[in-house]
């Protein structure tokens, strides 16, 4: 294995090669991948013809359920191979959504022993639990994506001190991820999570009286964040400019009090609407799960105006209805929205040809329907710029991984398996002895990363594309990560279970040792299923070479055994280590 004393070295060249391996960030619309529809009309929603639609190689289905999913799989891959792309698009969105986030905290809660208190470490596990070895993996995978854009944190006081609110929350956006981004915005803007996170929960009308004036932090947000964003776009998600060549605003400080004065007299669900039940005194006892209720005494009954639009409902659920209306159908929403998506899971800098097609399917899944999320999903995945495979010989393609997806990728290449079944991992975002990111634990409400991120002073900033995964990228989370992982490879992922010695979280590399005696195949398998097998041939041979300076005894089987899998370790931790694994292409 890999000495310590190295480890520093080999994080500072890392850093470096990082910079210059994601140079390029993404597709751009000149020197990224075809921006035509299949027919080469370059029409919105273009699909991938049937002659396509089958993978050319494990390589090419390995990148796309690197995509599509938490990593790929053996197992996924071969079925990938039978279905089609669409086909398991289409087979993995027939699956019922279920609650499996708030079925564990409800497991988990029935176990408590007398003053023991719900965890936030069981929304941990049980998104490890769901990404590593849950079936739905396009439902949780979309869903993580949704999570980053419809932040809610466990870094805040009110939201980690109800771990099953948080569970249903994960749970409503995974419903919610192949339904409609109308629903979608509804559901999340009364969740009670949302409502304490953003702090319209509890929201009263103006009162001149004693000085108040409604809250105006979610009115803030569910735009510029949740669905219209700051300034207007066309649909292919370039910036609109005025006269003055200058990006035109979305919205005013005036829009901003018109819609708050919306989200009053919203508070905890409940039998009843009574003023205690309003401030939390009597509490239901599913309030943490169920969505937020009006209380029409603490709602604005005067009209309300923004965007251009008047709500004159005087009741909170008509005029959420009547406000949620209003931005779902702004033009902005399915370029701002569509390219999030593309961004969280194929590429950073997506064409302006790809965005207008995934904002088309948007805007029509092709039977008049708006908000079909299933038809973005399609659009954003099926779409021949994601399905180019020759991007990944080019400098502009891909996304830096995030680091949560660096390790689940790795988890599900070699069949983790949890000893406890539990899948006992904690908090993971101190950047310096861990991977610099928790999942549902982002320290704002822009994530840990912001979609437009320009890292500055590079060849990404000069070549003017984002590459927002390296807004956490620095010396320090460089050397975490290499650290991190230096101890995680041969020892396993979380926490020890009691009484154990080694982590909970263990993944198989079986089929990895019995490939041990032939170094190129076994570089070969770990490319395979890390990295889409796009290893640079330089990076594989010196992978095999240091390899090949473990040496398999001859005459002692337990060392020949040792040395197998130092072997695996050493491919393993070398690809993780790699510019070119953590550029996802």
């Amino acid at each position: 294995m890999i000495h310590a004393r190295s480890i520093q070295k080999l994080a500072a060249a890392a850093l470096v090669s990082l910079l210059a391996a994601c140079g390029g960030g993404g597709g751009s619309g000149t020197d990224g991948a075809t921006a035509t529809g299949p027919d080469g009309s370059g029409a919105p929603g273009g699909a991938i013809t049937p002659a396509s639609d089958l993978p050319t190689t494990k390589a090419s289905a390995s990148r796309f359920l690197s995509q599509a999913t938490f990593g790929a799989s053996e197992t996924e891959i071969t079925r990938l191979n039978q279905t089609g792309f669409s086909g398991w698009v289409a087979e993995q969105m027939a699956a019922p959504a279920t609650t499996p986030h708030q079925d564990y905290v409800a497991l988990q809660t029935a176990q408590l022993l007398k003053d023991q208190s719900p965890s936030a470490n069981w929304i941990y596990e049980s998104f490890w639990r769901q990404a590593v070895s849950g079936s739905e993996q396009l439902r949780h995978r979309t869903a993580f994506a949704l999570s980053q854009i419809f932040v809610i944190s466990l870094a805040d006081s009110g939201v980690a001190a109800n771990p099953r609110g948080v569970a249903g929350y994960m749970d409503m956006l995974g419903r919610n991820a192949f339904g409609n981004f109308r629903k979608l915005l509804e559901d999340v803007s009364l969740h009670p999570m949302m409502g304490i996170y953003l702090s319209h929960m509890k929201n009263q009308k103006a009162d001149p009286v004693v000085g108040r004036v409604p809250d105006e932090n979610y009115a803030r947000e569910v735009m510029q964040l949740f669905s219209i964003g700051l300034y207007e776009l066309n649909q292919d998600g370039t910036v609109k400019l005025d006269t003055r060549n200058e990006p035109i605003e979305t919205y005013t400080i005036a829009d901003i009090t018109g819609l708050a004065r919306v989200f009053t007299g919203f508070s905890w669900a409940g039998p009843d609407k009574s003023d205690a039940r309003f401030f939390g005194g009597v509490p239901d006892s599913d309030r943490d799960i169920e969505p937020m209720q009006g209380y029409p005494k603490f709602h604005e009954t005067g009209p309300k105006t923004f965007l251009g639009t008047t709500v004159s409902d005087t009741t909170p659920e008509a005029s959420l209805k009547a406000a949620l209306d209003r931005l779902f159908m702004h033009p902005n929403v399915g370029p701002f929205i569509g390219k999030q998506l593309i961004q969280r899971m194929v590429t950073s800098n997506p064409s302006p040809q790809y965005v207008a097609r995934v904002a088309g399917a948007f805007a029509d899944n092709g039977q008049g329907v708006r908000g079909d999320m299933k038809a973005v999903i399609r659009a954003v995945l099926l779409d021949p710029e994601a399905r180019d495979d020759t991007v990944v010989g080019k400098a502009t393609g891909g996304k830096v991984r995030e680091p949560v997806l660096r390790v689940t990728s790795w988890l599900r290449a070699f069949d983790a398996k949890s000893t406890t079944g539990r899948f006992l991992v904690s908090e993971t975002d101190d950047p310096v002895n861990n991977i610099g990111q928790t999942p549902m634990r982002s320290p704002t409400v822009f994530n840990y990363f912001r979609p437009g991120y320009v890292p500055p002073n590079t060849t990404i900033a000069a070549a003017n594309l984002v590459a927002p995964e390296m807004q956490t990228t620095h010396e320090s989370s460089v050397a975490g990560w290499t650290n991190r992982m230096r101890d995680a490879v041969p020892n396993g992922w979380g926490n020890n279970p009691q009484g154990a010695n080694r982590r909970d979280v263990q993944p198989d590399y079986t089929a990895a040792i019995a490939l041990a005696d032939k170094p190129d195949q076994l570089v070969d398998h770990v490319s395979t299923l890390m990295m889409a097998g796009q290893m640079p041939a330089t990076l594989r041979a010196q992978i095999i070479n240091a390899v090949t300076s473990v040496a398999i005894s001859t005459t002692n089987a337990t060392a020949a055994e040792t040395a197998r899998k130092n072997r695996v370790y050493l491919a393993v931790y070398l690809t993780m280590a790699s510019p070119e694994f953590i550029v996802q292409k």
